[in-house]
């Protein structure tokens, strides 16, 4: 496995950082390496986020030194959306035969986590999220047309998207990991606005299906301060609890939003008026 580490950053001192040191410390630029799990893990709630990406070898999940346990959900719980192709996905031996949009909940404890091919002309790419957990949920198959749709937004602000609630009270009960997908349709661009933080939950953002030559401009920073980092296909990029979440693309794009923290209430955010930003 390869793994990234990133550190936590008050506030205040992203004033101080230029372009480069603010993708620096929040982009996750590579999130599929072929045949490899790619992982980053944030100090942030201490969540791990990352793609695996299985073409002609079987991807075995691992814990070791990095995260201090022997099996990579030994004191974690794990989240996973399959992203392109078809695979199969094997959890202490139960299989679960995965297309694009099915999702899959891993509760803590669970020693066996392996990724193939179902058709390595069609190699499936899984993107996962992970926190720490303090009891074991049942591992739960949540292919997209059992996940809990939201529609949300309007025509006239270009924000019209369905949101589709994966790792929810809702749909599984997990630890405190919320996880879900959201597609725009064509002709909106904006993944919510007004914007808004909720103080209490990181998050992790990953753009996919950006059309060549397209970008998503993902806002970061507080409400006074903020900043930008410009997204290509692929990409995850953390949002701070204190920052405001928020994004919006030259074209339509669909991403995979995944956070942590003590509060799963869906709903619970503080929204900022758009003409107070700065």
């Amino acid at each position: 496995m390869k793994l990234e580490i990133r550190y936590i950053e008050h506030p205040e001192d992203m004033k101080k950082y230029d372009t480069q040191k603010i993708r620096e410390h929040f982009l996750f630029k590579q999130v599929f390496v072929k045949d490899a799990i790619s992982l980053c893990y944030t100090h942030s709630d201490r969540v791990v986020f990352g793609g695996a990406w299985a073409v002609e070898k079987k991807l075995r999940l691992e814990g070791g030194k990095a995260f201090g346990t022997d099996v990579f959900l030994e004191r974690r719980e794990l989240g996973i959306i399959c992203i392109s192709g078809r695979g199969l996905l094997s959890v202490d031996g139960t299989e679960y035969r995965m297309k694009k949009g099915d999702g899959l909940y891993i509760g803590q404890g669970m020693k066996e986590v392996v990724f193939s091919a179902v058709d390595a002309s069609n190699p499936p790419k899984w993107y996962l999220a992970s926190a720490p957990a303090h009891t074991a949920y049942p591992t739960v198959f949540i292919p997209i047309e059992k996940a809990n749709p939201r529609k949300l937004g309007e025509a006239a602000r270009v924000n019209v998207r369905t949101i589709y609630q994966y790792v929810h009270p809702g749909v599984c009960k997990s630890c405190q990991l919320v996880m879900g997908m959201t597609i725009l349709e064509e002709g909106s661009v904006w993944n919510t606005m007004p914007c808004h933080t909720h103080e209490r939950r990181m998050e992790v953002y990953f753009y996919f299906d950006i059309t060549p030559g397209a970008a998503v401009f993902h806002f970061h920073g507080q409400p006074h301060e903020t900043r930008h980092v410009v997204m290509n296909n692929e990409q995850a990029v953390i949002s701070p609890s204190w920052s405001i979440h928020t994004g919006v693309g030259t074209g339509a794009y669909t991403f995979i939003w995944a956070m942590a923290g003590e509060n799963q209430t869906f709903d619970d955010m503080d929204t900022i008026v758009t003409t107070e930003l700065k």
